[in-house]
């Protein structure tokens, strides 16, 4: 049963925002009087399964980072974790320290994941070592060569788009990133499949998307509003 694991939950704030277009990490932005950040922790915080929190940041932020938290009324443990140079690397740095049965990996700029959805994917794991969230492409999907030629087709209903939250078994996940630290990846499926895992994929919502660009404001200050 989920009840007898411990889960804690990673939050993921040591990108570079170099998309985002304004020099600066795009999880501080005010939407709404609250920064992005602030609305994923908030989340993690209020969720029944989560008994901690981790939240991975690059140094040079540990300041304003610490205050945010500060100002927020957090009711479980939150501890900061210096990330490395890859996203690969934060999430192992984070997995290292966590000491719980399973760990849910979430990406800070993605502020307006709903509760249904963080316990849909926990609740997953009473079968599976490794669950995502994610959400149908409304679009068909080319698979090229390197050359741009067009080699495949992707079957639109079987294509999908991921998102986080992700859970995994925190002590396979460690095992495997530390198996297969050479391998580039995108995500952690990534690494339980390498690994020979299932991975189990739950159907989301569009409004659970990431902020990557300064236009992606308008649009996540819309959803924020209506979850």
């Amino acid at each position: 049963m989920i009840s007898n694991k411990t889960v804690t939950g990673i939050i993921l704030v040591a990108g570079n925002s170099t998309r985002f277009g304004r020099n600066r990490n795009k999880n501080f932005e005010l939407i709404n009087g609250k920064t992005i950040l602030s609305y994923s922790i908030n989340a993690f915080d209020k969720n029944l399964y989560i008994d901690s929190i981790i939240v991975v940041i690059k140094q040079d932020d540990r300041q304003i980072i610490e205050k945010i938290i500060n100002e927020e009324e957090i009711n479980k443990k939150i501890d900061i974790v210096i990330g490395g140079s890859s996203r690969q690397e934060s999430v192992y740095n984070a997995i290292k320290v966590a000491a719980s049965d399973i760990v849910i990996i979430h990406d800070a700029a993605r502020p307006a994941i709903k509760q249904e959805y963080i316990n849909k994917c926990i609740k997953e794991m009473i079968e599976f070592k490794g669950v995502t969230i994610g959400v149908k492409s409304k679009d068909t999907i080319k698979i090229t060569d390197d050359n741009g030629i067009i080699i495949n087709t992707t079957k639109r209903s079987n294509t999908w788009i991921v998102q986080t939250p992700q859970c995994f078994n925190r002590k396979i996940l460690l095992d495997l990133h530390e198996k297969y630290k050479e391998m580039e990846v995108t995500d952690d499926c990534m690494i339980l499949e390498k690994g020979g895992y299932k991975v189990k994929i739950i159907e989301g919502d569009y409004t659970n998307i990431k902020v990557t660009t300064y236009d992606d404001i308008n649009i996540i200050k819309e959803f924020l509003n209506i979850i």
